[in-house]
């Protein structure tokens, strides 16, 4: 090799080297954003198995609340430090950013980092993951049995013993809410709007099509300063930020049905509502998994239809997690102070949420009513949580039929079925008396029971749900 070519070679060397030192130092730099501080070693012992269950693990995101006073400028400015971009506000929780990390580090260290900001944060938390209770579906055929006098012509009516339970198949006569009594007094409304939120509704669906929400002409389209505005027509999906929140599941188009199903149209079963709207909320996907910022995300839509002008009065919640999320019960106390009740699904673990809670249900707050699941015979389902101070009360979750994608028909139980009963009893309650408060809606609903000796110790109602009782007033 000649003098030049070797000087040639040797200068590459240089610049490589020199490139490597450089690339290295800022890797350095960036590890060194995230230092493993005692509070983050204690996180990261503490949070094993189950926490890491719950985390978005495709979407390394946290939430953080900052504290009044905390100027955006100084929380853009913490964010480059800590080489992430803030993906979204949440309107109606001041202070709460949803933050997407560059990096891809472990969420809970991201949010442990945040957490060490102590002068401007309130909280941070990861985007934990958050799943439906999954039931066991199974397709029912189509019967016409002879029902009973003043019923709706229904082919499933005879099915539905939740709403009318003559002691057929093993039940127990008269262990159902008393719909038909209910139904003497009110059908329900279109001007009560109940938002479910799941895995959207298939809004085509025969049965629900006449009970489905559309955004008025007079309302505007949906607009947020991050996400855009989008022509939200039928709802919101909050998973993949679009307008559409069209059922890929199942899961939801069952819940609603249950609440809202149009009765007496000589079609599949009659809802708890034969008059309501429905307003689909989307946020968990086809295999019935979701983020807490999703969730927050379609409360947040909910408190800005309501705000608005859109009478959204209910949020049925049938899913959960035994991961505690602070920024999910804020979003959900917003909603309660914007005259938005919240029914949520105790779960289907037959644990006791009193010792160990599973939210949204156990969060205490003055909008929450948590739902057990009872079968035929007025026993709890054996697989339903339950909690004499947590779990308020119960309804039909067991054998439950209902709507299901592209026409179809299904049975279902869990407690995520028990929910959208109680959920349409509460919207029977709002059609008959418009202007009852959250807080008297609440009580009304609590109070509203037949108490079950098997759920004394159980439920804190002691009893399961009557919607005729529910409606005298």
């Amino acid at each position: 090799m000649n003098r030049n070519n070797f000087l040639i070679h040797f200068a590459i060397a240089l610049v490589l080297i020199t490139i490597a030192g450089v690339l290295g130092q800022i890797d350095r730099w960036r590890s060194g954003l995230r230092p493993a501080t005692s509070e983050t070693r204690d996180l990261a012992r503490n949070n094993s198995g189950e926490a890491k269950q719950f985390r978005a693990d495709a979407e390394p995101e946290v939430l953080v609340r900052f504290k009044p006073g905390v100027s955006r400028t100084e929380i853009e400015r913490l964010t480059r430090r800590f080489n992430d971009r803030i993906e979204d506000r949440i309107e109606y929780v001041r202070g709460l950013k949803s933050i997407d990390d560059l990096d891809n580090a472990d969420p809970e260290t991201v949010a442990a980092q945040y957490r060490a900001m102590t002068d401007m944060v309130e909280y941070a938390e990861p985007n934990f993951r958050i799943e439906t209770d999954l039931p066991d579906f199974r397709p029912v055929a189509e019967r016409r049995d002879e029902a009973p006098v003043n019923s709706p012509n229904d082919p499933y009516f005879n099915d539905q013993w939740a709403l009318f339970n003559s002691g057929e198949n093993g039940g127990k006569s008269r262990a159902d809410i008393d719909a038909q009594k209910a139904w003497e007094l009110t059908k329900g409304s279109e001007e009560v709007v109940v938002a479910v939120l799941d895995t959207g509704v298939d809004y085509t669906h025969p049965d629900l099509v006449a009970n489905m929400w559309t955004r008025p002409d007079s309302v505007p389209q949906y607009s947020d300063a991050q996400l855009g505005t989008f022509n939200d027509r039928f709802g919101f999906n909050a998973q993949s930020n679009l307008a559409d929140p069209m059922d890929d599941n199942g899961h939801g188009t069952h819940c609603a049905g249950v609440i809202g199903a149009e009765g007496d149209n000589d079609l599949g079963i009659a809802g708890v509502n034969w008059n309501v709207q429905i307003m689909p909320l989307k946020f968990l996907g086809r295999g019935g998994f979701g983020t807490t910022k999703d969730a927050i995300e379609a409360i947040n839509y909910a408190i800005d239809r309501k705000q608005n002008g859109v009478n959204v009065r209910i949020i049925s919640a049938s899913w959960g997690s035994t991961q505690y999320s602070k920024a999910l019960e804020d979003a959900i106390r917003a909603a309660g102070e914007n005259g938005i009740l919240f029914i949520a699904a105790a779960g289907n673990s037959s644990t006791n949420n009193d010792s160990r809670p599973h939210y949204p249900s156990n969060y205490d707050l003055p909008n929450v009513i948590s739902v057990a699941a009872l079968d035929r015979n007025d026993s709890l389902s054996s697989f339903s949580n339950y909690g004499a101070k947590t779990v308020h009360v119960a309804a039909p979750g067991r054998d439950i039929v209902s709507t299901w994608l592209k026409e179809s028909f299904r049975e279902a139980s869990g407690t995520s079925m028990a929910t959208p009963h109680v959920s349409g009893i509460a919207a029977l309650m709002i059609a008959a008396d418009p202007e009852i408060t959250v807080e008297t809606l609440r009580k009304r609903l609590l109070a509203a029971t037949d108490k079950i000796d098997s759920l004394s110790g159980k439920v804190f109602s002691g009893g399961r749900i009557n919607a005729a009782k529910a409606l005298d007033r």
